[in-house]
Parts: C-alpha cells; structure tokens; sequence
C-alpha cells in the first residue's frame, strides 16, 4: 500500500505549496484508519524538505515516479521514499531513500549491523540505515513476483540529512563495509553525492508505472531465495528430523498447504517438553514451505535462539534475506489480515500481550499473530513459561484462534532428544523440584550424567575441561546477581561472586552466547539459553530457592533488582500475597528446570543454599 505516490514534478509542487505532510497525513487516515502523531508530522515536514532540495535537478526527469510511506505488501514495513523511472538501457530501475533525522551516532561493537542514537526519548540500539534500507530492498526482491519477472533493479540508500560526518566516522565503521557497499549512506552536506546516486540510476522517468506494477505485485518467494533455503539445510546434521519429528512435520505440511488452497484460516498447536524438537521442525517447515512457494516467518519473542539459528543457517546466503524470514513476535501489531502464508512461533510460551519498547503497541501477541497468518503454528511447552509477563499458554492460543474464526489443530512432540534422551531425567527433575509427582524418585536407571558439586569452582573446572573438545558446554545461573552496568561488555568485572568463585554476567555486545568463542568465561542467564541446547552445562542455583522443612521454597525477594522477568511481583503481592507466590513459585522453578535441561549428555549443579545442596545429592543417590 502506498501512503502517497505522483510524480516527482507533483511532489515538488506540494512542498512548495506547504501541503506534503497535510496530504500525507489525510491519506494515512483515509486508507488506514490511523490518527498522525504530531512529531511524526514534523518528521515529515522536516525530512521531505530537504528531499525536495535533493531532487530540484532538471536532470532528474520530472515524470519520475514518487513514492512515500511505501508499505511493503504482506508486511508491516514502511519504506520512506520511493523514486523510480528508466537508466540508460531502458532497465527499470527503483530506488529506495531510507530517511533520517539523527544528529548523533555510536558504532555498537560485536553486534552486527547495529549502531546506537538517540530515539524514543533515550539512546537505543538500532539498524544501520545502510542495512534497513537495504534489508527493504532484498524483502522486495526476495518476495514481490513482478520484481521478479520484470528484473526490475532496486538501488537502496540512506539520507541523514541532519547528520555531519566526519573522518573515521561511527557510520563508517569497518564492521558496516558490507552494508556501505550495498547501499551508500548520505549526510549533510551531501545533496551533489546523493544527486548523482540518483541520476545513475534514473534517465527517463516512468509516470508512476513501476511503482504501481510492484505495489500489485503477487507475493511468492524467488526460486533463488527458496534454493538458498533448502540448501543451507542440507547436510546439517543438527536439524535431520526422526521419529514423531517428521510425522508432525508433514501434518503441518499438508494443513498448511490446505490454507493455501481452500483460503481458510487455520491454527496449530504442539506441545513437546524439552529436547523434543520443537526448533528442528519449525526451522524444516520454514525452508519446504518457502521452496512451496509460501511467505514464510519463523517466530520467537526471545531474541537468543533466533540470533544463533540465524548464524548457524546463514550459509552462502545474504544476511538481509535470512533476517526477512527470522523475526521477533512483536512486529504484526498494525498488519492485516492473512499477510503472511504461515508464520511458525517458537517458544509460544513467551509471548507476551503488549508489543514494542515500553511495552505499549498492539492488544495482544497470540491474537495478532493468528491475524496476521493464514496458518498460524505454535510450538509450546507450558512448563517453560519464566516471567510474569509469558501469556503463552494453550488455552489462549485457543481463545483467539476461536475469535479469529480460525480452525485448531492439536499436536504432540513426545520423544525425548535431550538430556541423552531420557524422560526419566525430566521426570525427576519434576518431582524433585515439587512441580509435579512422578515415579522417578531418585536417579536409579536413569541414563544422565549429573553432579551436585560442593563449590562452585568445581562445577566450573567441570564445565572448562568439558568444553575443550567442541565449545558445547556452558555456565549458566538464576538470576540473583545483578548485572553491573559499567561490565556490561567486559567479562572482567565480576558481577556473580561466591566466596573465591567470580564470574561475569554474558556480555551484552554479543548476541550469540551459546556459541560465541570465548562466552565460556561468561555465565548465561535465562535469557540467553533458553531455546537452545548445549553438551553440558553446570546451573548454579541462587537463593532464590531453597531447602527447607522437607520442602523446596521459592524466595522472589531473593531475585537481582536488575531482574524484569518478575517486573510488578511485589505490587501484586501487597494486593494478593497467595497468588503472588504461588506465580512467582511457578516461574522460579519453571526457570532452573528450563537451565537444568539444557545439556544434552550432562547437567552440573552447585547451590547456595546448603540444605538444597544436601537434599539434591540424597536425591541423585
């Protein structure tokens, strides 16, 4: 959908006449609905001003075609400028102006494509413009069929026209080379550069004709990008599907294909505990139904397993096209209906209701992803819901589904892949940790390697001896340290101290704990390893839980005040001390018995509490 779209002599003719934000913002209410925020209208006004400075060229044909606010179909995506027409071939070209108003930029170093500026009343990190712009363009070139066929060329870009370079700028940081080459950045100062970018490109102008063959454009994935896919999974040991694996993949497979055909909307939902292979299904389902000519998103809200997945698959393709199909469960807050063929939702237990920064967009994640979708596919394990703020549950899954008129479908992962396989560990595991009762009292017969250590130095030479052979083991700890902000990215501030035991927190300028090099001289939290599965780990348990009176007993007052994952526990416990407890007694156990299943052929434990530490050894006796 366009917002606004003429030709670049109509587009000059608006500025001059003070009219291009009025009738922009009348468009956006006419065809959306939406009211026009007041700074957005400025953003607007400011902005577009110095486009028309840009483009007051008589060399840039006036028939040009113009395009404002493009949303990218079937996404929620919104490309600032749009500038299209003919080069000297005859080739129809496009070119896409991502525009900003920044004044300031910081390089963010170990985080790629990321920069940090100042928006949203605070300084955030964010996309290189370079990369967003061009991101834009690979969606366009990876989906949009007329695109396609036509071998229309898409020339990305950015204008910060409000930004003063300088020598050995943040914006020109060699970690952004990559992102520079495929789509140049202009500042202030810099109309002539960001003219002649133009007029490369842009001989005779097209009267709005390719911007309108790509906005009516049907959506299908290119064979090159559905080659890409199913090629980066071949081989990969990591992601061959067994057993009820591959009996669950193909139902969903043949009920998605059925939403395809008959246009009905339909929901499913697998449940499956740890190391059942929720993500080796959803990550194979992503690649056949994009080589079946599907829109295809795989979904998580936790950012740690998304990041890693992305490294582990990207492969010989751009890193553009993999993050198109790889995407926070936050973006379908404004989208409409049935955008996207299937979107398959990882770790559905996560989901929260509210969606963006402080927690204030859309009504309710669950709801908005099945709107979006026409089939919707949520993996799930209820047991792994770790903050006051996971909805994720089965029940309303199926309360929106039914609102959204969309069929359920039920589905089940049972055989157990983690922890050498065995649901007796599991098992255990609940019963010792009071979750539930089980018959696995003790560890008898149970094939599982599992240590209570005495300190934790030993669980942490443990771990150190065991990842030397393939970087597959990890630290990991309940949150009861805080996470000292000027450490943030340095791992030697301490910020979890046992007695002679000092240990940092994972750095925050990497987004790939699990498998980052060195990040086994960091502790990984929740956050970071939830979803993804190592050899070994060692779990130091803090005092948020304890041993006591022949029971396990919780403590949140216990957890870091750094911790959000129990953000308003104590507001709700002065309204409701019963229930406040039994949520909180819930999520701190759901969280140790997430970390504690993360090795896949070992778990090494080390508690704070001693009476935990006693009663843990007599049960693994």
């Amino acid at each position: 959908m366009i917002v606004y779209d003429g030709t670049k002599s109509d587009f000059l003719t608006s500025v001059e006449n003070d009219t291009i934000a009025v009738e922009i913002e009348m468009n956006i209410y006419n065809k959306m609905k939406r009211h026009t925020a007041q700074n957005e209208f400025r953003a607007w006004e400011n902005s577009l001003e110095y486009m028309y400075k840009v483009l007051n060229d008589n060399d840039i044909p006036s028939k040009a075609g113009i395009a404002i606010e493009y949303n990218i179909p079937q996404t929620s995506k919104r490309i600032d400028f749009i500038i299209s027409g003919y080069d000297r071939q005859d080739i129809a070209n496009v070119i896409i102006i991502e525009l900003k108003q920044w004044s300031q930029i910081e390089a963010v170093i170990g985080k790629d494509a990321l920069v940090k500026t100042y928006t949203g009343n605070a300084n955030r990190e964010v996309v290189h413009p370079s990369y967003q712009a061009w991101s834009y363009a690979m969606l366009i070139q990876d989906y949009n069929e007329s695109v396609q066929l036509k071998n229309v060329k898409l020339y990305p870009c950015a204008y910060l026209h409000n930004y003063r370079r300088h020598e050995n700028d943040p914006l020109d940081q060699d970690q952004y080379e990559t992102y520079l080459e495929e789509s140049p950045a202009f500042t202030r100062g810099q109309v002539p550069k960001l003219r002649d970018f133009i007029k490369k490109c842009i001989k005779t102008g097209d009267n709005k004709e390719i911007i309108y063959m790509i906005d009516h454009g049907k959506i299908r994935p290119s064979k090159s990008l559905q080659d890409s896919i199913v090629k980066m999974l071949k081989g990969n040991r990591e992601f061959v599907m067994i057993d009820d694996q591959k009996v669950v993949y193909e139902e969903i497979i043949s009920l998605s294909q059925k939403c395809m055909q008959d246009n009905k909307k339909r929901t499913i939902i697998v449940q499956g505990g740890p190391g059942t292979g929720k993500t080796v299904v959803a990550i194979n389902l992503l690649a056949e139904l994009t080589s079946r000519n599907q829109f295809v998103q795989y979904v998580s809200k936790n950012s740690a397993p998304r990041n890693v997945y992305l490294k582990k698959l990207k492969g010989e393709m751009k890193k553009s096209s993999i993050d198109n199909m790889f995407k926070g469960s936050g973006i379908y807050t404004d989208t409409q209906r049935n955008i996207v063929h299937t979107i398959l939702v990882d770790e559905a237990h996560r989901l929260n209701a509210k969606s963006g920064l402080f927690q204030n967009m859309g009504e309710n994640q669950i709801k908005e992803i099945i709107h979006a979708s026409l089939c919707s596919v949520f993996f799930i394990d209820e047991s792994q819901r770790v903050t006051l703020k996971d909805i994720g549950r089965v029940e309303e899954i199926q309360k929106w589904a039914e609102e959204e008129n969309s069929e359920i479908f039920y589905m089940e992962l049972k055989s157990q892949f983690r922890c050498n396989g065995s649901d007796g560990y599991l098992a255990w595991l609940d019963h010792v940790l009071e979750i539930r009762e089980t018959a696995n009292y003790n560890m008898d017969d149970i094939n599982y390697d599992i240590c209570i250590c005495d300190s934790p130095n030993e669980m942490k030479d443990i771990i150190f001896q065991k990842n030397q052979s393939a970087n597959r083991a990890r630290i990991l700890a309940g949150y009861c340290w805080n996470w000292i902000k000027a450490g943030k990215n340095d791992s030697h501030v301490h910020d979890i101290q046992i007695d002679d035991f000092e240990m940092s927190w994972n750095l925050g300028n990497t987004s790939t704990y699990a498998i980052d090099e060195n990040s086994v001289n960091e502790v990984g939290c929740i956050h970071t390893s939830q979803g993804l599965e190592f050899d070994y780990v060692g779990v130091i348990i803090g005092e948020d839980m304890r041993y006591e009176n022949g029971h396990i007993v919780t403590d949140f007052t216990k957890r870091a005040s750094t911790d959000s994952s129990l953000r308003g526990i104590k507001k709700l416990y002065k309204e409701n001390r019963q229930k406040a407890n039994q949520i909180a007694d819930e999520i701190i156990k759901n969280t140790y018995r997430t970390l504690m299943t993360r090795g896949m052929k070992g778990c090494y434990i080390y508690c704070v509490d001693e009476g935990l530490k006693n009663y843990l050894k007599e049960r693994v006796r």
